[in-house]
């Protein structure tokens, strides 16, 4: 990996990544030597190496066209009137079939999160079998999904997890009424199972589960389930990720699983291209927004770039991601009750990575794919920016700082200006990316504009727009479009001192797409692509968990599998 950091910080990434190359086994980390060099840095990677420890002790998901014979819960979810009539197959083999149709009347229930009921079968040469019927709601308006992920999720989680913790094996059988459905419907399962916990419990033994998928002709084609099995597994790394305390996800962790990802797609045969800018080497290149929202931290921030390049590619698309790993709110400090769960500022980074490796896992055709992840601490101390502050972005533009607090696009400024320079910084790129997709969790305006189930997106595109909504709802990750129109936002932007303010000056005109805004105009003058902005403050973090969201809604939009057409 090319590390263009000329600090201290750079000697710092540098040992992080030759102890992940190393930690599959902890006992051949020479943990003394590093310990006694870095000693904060050791217990933040011991705390790190902790955790996927743990991570290691939670429900194995498997996604399989076998249903397994040796499961002691057996979870059927679908609409009514499609588990009346699912294939034979699709059924245990324990359960009696007069049983089955009370058993769903039993579960249906006409609220908007469906219904479950559960019965226990007595087996000849084992334990009991319990069978759950889990039926999703019939309302389904326009603006959702039509295999229902809310409910879906929540659903399969309590019967499954409950199962896995006894040690069990359990079967969820999906019987869905499009086959189309299935790459969303493993994603909305995978939010079921979080990888992160720090209970004292999560160390225990966990049983696993099964998914397995049928529509009413009968059983999903096993050719189909290594995809979907992809979606899921960047479905929960999003999670864990966004899940993770800062004391342990700091940037120079963050860029440690970045290397990771690179390491499995170059073991899998992928070619990828890595650039890491860290520390004061983002200063010295012009990098003013990231510098400046991350030099007060004990951690440097960091702009982490991976790419795929194929010979020729017929198009590129680059993801630019808002990886704020705390965010205390700067000098404009956040209150005791509006800094709890900052951890999850990192939540557009953390999709687009994971969105990353599962696209090019899967497979990309001939298209070109880049990612770069705006990584920083918001932190407070001597060395913070503040209030009337004038930053530089990488675009060239001026900032006058009025809001610390406002930091997510300050970052991304960066990010896109980098992702359309001219000439290219990205490799491979000869003069710009058809596409820019930057997400964040960006500004708390997205929910009350859009809601805790829909991401705001904005774009300059309408085919993009519309692309857009139609991908969150085959994929799960529902979108909704807000106005892009910068000639009615860019006053409120305005600064008698520089290019712009970073925060707006009336807070009732349409806050989200203002700050949108504030992102486009640091794309190159010259870019002529398209750019689509996706504001997911809402359901990144659904309940204090994570929720993976991003991910999926990538994928399908960029026509990969399992949402390949």
């Amino acid at each position: 990996m090319a590390l263009l950091a000329f600090s201290h910080a750079t000697i710092r990434i540098s040992a992080v990544f030759y102890f992940i190359r190393l930690f599959g086994s902890e006992s051949t980390i020479r943990l003394p030597i590093l310990a006694r060099a870095t000693p904060r840095l050791f217990w933040q990677q011991r705390a790190l190496l902790t955790c996927m420890t743990m991570s290691a002790t939670s429900v194995g998901l498997k996604f399989d066209s076998q249903i397994p014979s040796d499961a002691t819960t057996t979870i059927l979810v679908g609409r009514k009137q499609t588990l009346l009539s699912a294939p034979g197959e699709a059924l245990p083999t324990v359960l009696p079939q007069s049983l089955w149709a009370p058993l769903v009347g039993k579960a249906s229930n006409p609220g908007d999160m469906g219904g479950s009921a559960s019965t226990l079968i007595a087996t000849s040469d084992g334990p009991a079998a319990t069978v759950v019927a889990a039926v999703l709601p019939e309302p389904c308006s326009r603006h959702n999904s039509p295999f229902r992920p809310h409910a879906m999720s929540a659903l399969v989680a309590s019967p499954a997890n409950e199962a896995a913790a006894a040690c069990d094996h359990a079967s969820i059988v999906v019987v869905l009424d499009d086959a189309a459905h299935a790459g969303g419907a493993a994603c909305a399962i995978a939010r079921a199972f979080p990888l992160y916990s720090r209970k004292k419990s999560s160390t225990a033994k966990k049983g696993g589960v099964t998914v397995s998928f049928f529509t009413k002709e009968g059983p999903l084609p096993a050719e189909q389930y290594p995809a979907l099995r992809t979606a899921a597994d960047g479905v929960r790394l999003a999670a864990r990720l966004v899940d993770m305390p800062a004391e342990e996800l700091t940037t120079t962790a963050f860029v440690a699983e970045a290397a990771a990802v690179t390491k499995r797609l170059q073991d899998a045969g992928h070619k990828i291209i890595s650039e890491v800018i860290s520390g004061e080497a983002l200063r010295d290149g012009g990098y003013g927004g990231l510098w400046n929202v991350g030099k007060a931290a004990e951690e440097p921030p960091a702009l982490v770039v991976l790419s795929y390049v194929p010979e020729n590619p017929a198009k590129t698309v680059c993801l630019v991601g808002k990886g704020i790993v705390y965010d205390t709110g700067g000098l404009g400090l956040k209150s005791k009750e509006g800094m709890c769960g900052m951890k999850a500022d990192c939540g557009g980074a953390a999709a687009l990575l994971a969105a990353f490796e599962a696209a090019v896992a899967s497979g990309l055709g001939g298209d070109a794919l880049h990612v770069c992840l705006c990584l920083a601490e918001n932190a407070i101390g001597p060395a913070a920016f503040r209030h009337d502050d004038i930053i530089c972005f990488l675009s060239g533009k001026t900032c006058e700082i009025n809001n610390t607090d406002a930091e997510g696009r300050l970052v991304l400024s960066d990010g896109v200006a980098h992702a359309s320079h001219r000439p290219p910084k990205l490799p491979g790129v000869k003069t710009q990316p058809d596409l820019i997709i930057d997400m964040a969790t960006l500004t708390g305006a997205q929910l009350v504009a859009t809601g805790k189930r829909h991401a705001a997106i904005v774009t300059n595109d309408e085919q993009v727009e519309i692309a857009s909504v139609a991908a969150g709802k085959l994929s799960g990750d529902l979108v909704h479009p807000l106005p892009y129109c910068p000639e009615f936002f860019r006053k409120e932007f305005k600064s008698q001192v520089a290019d712009m303010k970073n925060s707006v000056k009336d807070r009732s005109n349409a806050q989200s797409s203002c700050a949108a805004n504030f992102i486009h105009e640091n794309l190159n003058e010259e870019f002529s692509g398209s750019w689509l902005h996706v504001d997911m403050a809402g359901p990144a973090f659904v309940d204090d968990r994570a929720t993976g969201f991003g991910v999926a809604f990538v994928l399908a939009l960029l026509g990969v599998a399992p949402f390949k057409p």
